[in-house]
């Protein structure tokens, strides 16, 4: 969740939305986003809503946040019933950050149950949180499974201490293997982030990194490459020259290298960046945002989405706690997405799935590009026979040109 937010139309103080948001909202999932915005240090890539203790008072503290969140929960009932959405119970919700499990388990279980009181939840529902190897214990990992969650998503990011430090992660690779030790025994499945291109990162760094995060044997494995954000105290490194800058060929190896070693090991890719052992165990919340389905983001900064219809909260938890407790919606402003935006984004997101989109429903220009494509390598030939564009490894590597090629002159 990027800290800075975009520019929109101002967004009503009742909350209340367009008659747009309605359309075939019962045919659409409805998921939940809970946004924890505490870091115990500010790693120095990362541009996220995230504030450390020392940043923060009042009713923004850790404290007082589970209560915080638990009356946008309430809020975002009342909206979306007095807005005329139909009832729908949860298919997924995911606790971001920020390090959501720095506040105690039991918190996290407040706000989930308070989420299930006013929707239900899908007896087969994901419920995720992300957390830090160093920020859980196995006492909390099991009150989080006995309230309802069913996995968790440890950033590990390397296993390779000087690639740790430059990232500024306060674990130690030693703890990770513990981690999802205790994950299991807890009956959590279990996801593990990767990082890759911190700069003074080899490629062996890397493999060692994948080799030794496939050793764990998690059901899942995201593998991102890192974006130096403006602002971020890694952009001054680099154009201070104190740390190599970001090398486009060294990421594309090490993409490659990420999709050998992780599929050899048994998993499949689903989205670009994204492997899982199974269908089942691919992310679904994060699904649900490729696919556009429905979610309200509860949190300082978090971003909604219910029919075309998006908004955003104000930044600060201070601001945010403040608008609640007075009656008014959090959001700091909205936009109401046109037909056109909207299939510009379906393309942009489907085409970084495995499944793929459907050619027919590209436009004239989209489909006449295709030809070129696969001639490129950049789209499987069988799925294109077969009426689905399909990103090859070739196009997965450059996937937003393959995107600028079929969305509409």
């Amino acid at each position: 969740m990027p800290s800075v937010l975009p520019l929109g139309d101002p967004a009503p103080s009742d909350g209340l939305l367009p008659p747009q948001a309605l359309d075939g909202a019962a045919d659409r999932a409805f998921g939940l986003y809970v946004h924890i915005p505490f870091c115990a240090v500010r790693c120095g890539y990362c541009d996220f809503n995230t504030y450390t203790a020392t940043e923060l008072g009042g009713g923004a503290s850790q404290d007082a946040y589970a209560s915080t969140a638990i009356s946008e929960v309430a809020f975002a009932a009342r909206v979306l019933e007095q807005s005329g959405l139909p009832a729908r119970r949860l298919r997924t919700v995911f606790f971001g950050g920020g390090t959501p499990t720095l506040l105690p388990a039991e918190d996290l279980a407040r706000i989930l149950g308070a989420a299930i009181s006013e929707w239900g939840i899908e007896p087969d529902a994901e419920v995720t949180t992300e957390a830090n190897p160093d920020s859980v214990t196995p006492e909390s990992l099991r009150v989080l499974a006995d309230a309802g969650f069913t996995r968790v998503s440890f950033g590990m990011q390397s296993a390779v201490p000087h690639v740790l430090k430059v990232l500024d992660r306060t674990h130690t690779p030693s703890r990770v293997p513990l981690v999802v030790q205790w994950a299991r025994e807890a009956g959590l499945a279990v996801s593990l982030d990767l990082i890759y291109g911190t700069p003074g990162e080899s490629l062996e760094d890397w493999r060692y990194s994948l080799e030794t995060a496939l050793s764990y044997r998690p059901d899942h494995i995201s593998a991102y490459a890192l974006i130096v954000e403006d602002g971020t105290k890694l952009a001054a490194q680099i154009r201070r020259g104190e740390v190599p800058g970001i090398d486009d060929d060294d990421h594309a190896a090490k993409y490659e290298l990420a999709d050998q070693l992780i599929s050899d090991a048994g998993l499949d890719w689903y989205e670009v960046s994204n492997w899982s052992v199974t269908p089942q165990q691919a992310c679904r919340h994060n699904l649900a945002y490729w696919r556009g389905d429905d979610w309200w983001g509860i949190g300082p900064g978090a971003h909604s989405h219910v029919g075309g219809v998006r908004w955003w909260n104000v930044k600060h938890p201070t601001a945010y706690a403040g608008r609640l407790a007075s009656g008014a919606s959090p959001a700091a402003g909205r936009e109401t997405l046109d037909a056109e935006t909207r299939e510009v984004e379906k393309v942009m997101l489907e085409a970084r799935l495995a499944s793929g989109l459907a050619v027919a429903s590209l436009s004239a220009s989209g489909r006449h590009a295709v030809a070129g494509l696969i001639a490129d390598g950049l789209v499987s030939p069988a799925e294109a026979f077969r009426g689905r564009l399909v990103l090859t490894l070739k196009g997965r590597l450059l996937a937003d040109a393959v995107v600028r090629r079929i969305l509409p002159d």
